[in-house]
């Protein structure tokens, strides 16, 4: 059975963005060990789920970045974001955002298990906050990598908003990088 995996850039104070959304705390350089590990995460999976919110800018900066910028430090990484097949879990979109994108309008959890089943590489998800806190409140998520960025921001939007009871973890792995970032890798104890 495929694992679904979260990857996802966390303030150390906990956020995944700024109270609207905001992204602007991500300052650090991402140095080449970082973005080899986040190659070598996307590598291993061949389905990115997604929630509505996320999905509507998402394919358009990747793709932004395969067609344009061929000389930026992302660029294989765009392009394995653009040709990645992507479900979006959404209970208002009535079309897919592009033609390697199907919808998922079901229940999370049902949706989730036959994605789970199907033969293949992992799952991933690499966000939205209210999404992300979606799976892991309803106990979805199989692996959380969590890129912890030395930074606190003091306020904003959290993974862990829809969690309502005791979930715990396992640490496998804490890996540094130069640019100080620290991913941690959990696992839940089942």
């Amino acid at each position: 059975m495929r694992k679904l995996k979260l990857h996802i850039r966390l303030t150390l104070d906990g956020f995944a963005a700024g109270p609207n959304g905001e992204l602007d705390w991500m300052t650090q350089p991402i140095d080449d060990k970082m973005m080899q590990y986040v190659n070598a995460a996307a590598d291993a999976s061949d389905t990115l789920l997604m929630g509505r919110k996320m999905a509507e800018g998402f394919t358009e900066y990747w793709m932004d970045i395969a067609n344009n910028h061929p000389e930026s430090y992302e660029f294989p990484l765009a392009q394995r974001m653009v040709d990645i097949p992507k479900v979006v879990f959404t209970k208002t979109l009535e079309k897919s955002p592009d033609n390697n994108t199907v919808l998922a309008k079901g229940n999370l959890t049902e949706e989730v298990a036959k994605l789970k089943k199907k033969e293949g590489k992992d799952l991933i998800v690499y966000g939205g906050a209210g999404f992300v806190s979606s799976l892991i409140g309803a106990e979805l998520i199989d692996e959380f990598l969590l890129f912890m960025d030395p930074v606190i921001i003091g306020n904003g939007m959290t993974i862990f908003k829809s969690v309502d009871k005791w979930q715990k973890l396992s640490l496998e792995y804490a890996t540094p990088f130069d640019c100080g970032v620290t991913v941690l890798c959990y696992k839940p104890k089942k």
